[in-house]
C-alpha cells in the first residue's frame, strides 16, 4: 500500500486561507453603508379593531350547568 504524500498539504492550506482572506477583504470593502443612518419616525396607525370594546365570554363545556 502506498504511502500519502503530505509534503505539499501545508502550502496549499495556506494559500487557500490567503486567498480566501483576500477575497472576502475585496467583497467587504465593495459594500456599500449607509452614510448617515437615521431613525425613521413611527406613526401610531390607529386600526379599527370590533372586538376590542366588547365583553366576548366563553364558556368552556365543563362550565356550563349540568342537567
Amino acid at each position: 500500500m502506498p504511502q500519502l504524500n503530505t509534503s505539499t498539504w501545508f502550502i496549499t492550506i495556506i494559500s487557500m486561507i490567503i486567498t480566501l482572506f483576500i477575497l472576502f477583504q475585496l467583497k467587504v470593502s465593495k459594500h456599500c453603508y449607509p452614510k448617515n443612518p437615521e431613525l425613521k419616525p413611527t406613526e401610531k396607525v390607529n386600526q379599527y379593531i370590533p372586538w376590542k370594546n366588547k365583553w366576548t365570554k366563553i364558556y368552556s363545556p365543563l362550565s356550563l350547568p349540568h342537567q
